[in-house]
């Protein structure tokens, strides 16, 4: 017979050593759980800074557009007018300078020829009527000819003040005209729209135009 006193000392004895282990795991286990708490906050704040990001919806950079000046037209035309291709150089549009020049200069270059040949012929003809037969267009040009050859350059001469006079006043309004688009405002408050509906009745389609306006 087992001495009782021993036996219950025995029980005792592993009824410790139960208690013990039970309360090492739990102690692990509250140190498991403790690590995994830490880590979801971790993971929580890293998730708040990312959402405080902003957002970039499009990627297409608006540029900034310039405040409206209604004195820029009138501006371009007087720096026009003053100077030929001083107005598109203002408005930015430096490849329209070399055709402004060549087109003026192309009417002045007939202007000056025409005057030229025009004083040949006035010239010949005043030393017939003094009674010189020595001008270079003896034996060539008889009396009425050299009067029609007058009339004819005198002709051409104004024609081209006229061309060089409007050369130059169309200088000016392409420049102010050019000053009025490049402020012109286009966005979507005004679209025009072409759709194509079928039609429920007959089932057949329609073609149309949509006109939008947005306030």
């Amino acid at each position: 017979m087992v001495n009782k006193p021993y036996f219950v000392c025995i029980i005792f004895c592993l009824f410790c050593a139960l208690s013990f282990a039970q309360e090492d795991t739990t102690v692990k286990k509250t140190d498991s759980t403790q690590q995994t708490e830490d880590v979801t906050k971790v993971l929580k704040q890293k998730k708040k800074k990312k959402a405080a990001k902003p957002v970039i919806i499009d990627s297409t950079v608006l540029k900034p557009q310039k405040a409206y000046d209604p004195l820029a037209p009138s501006r371009a035309a007087f720096y026009s007018a003053i100077l030929p291709g001083l107005g598109q150089a203002y408005n930015g549009k430096y490849w329209k300078i070399p055709i402004v020049y060549a087109a003026l200069g192309t009417g002045i270059y007939f202007y000056l020829d025409n005057n030229k040949q025009y004083n040949r012929v006035r010239d010949a003809y005043k030393r017939r009527l003094a009674g010189f037969t020595d001008d270079e267009f003896q034996d060539r040009l008889t009396d009425d000819a050299l009067r029609e050859a007058q009339k004819n350059f005198r002709r051409n001469k104004e024609l081209s003040l006229l061309v060089t006079v409007g050369l130059y006043a169309l200088n000016i309004i392409d420049a102010n005209v050019d000053a009025h688009l490049l402020q012109y405002n286009i966005n979507d408050d005004l679209s025009l729209r072409p759709h194509y509906q079928i039609e429920e009745f007959d089932n057949k389609g329609r073609v149309g135009l949509s006109l939008n306006f947005q306030f």
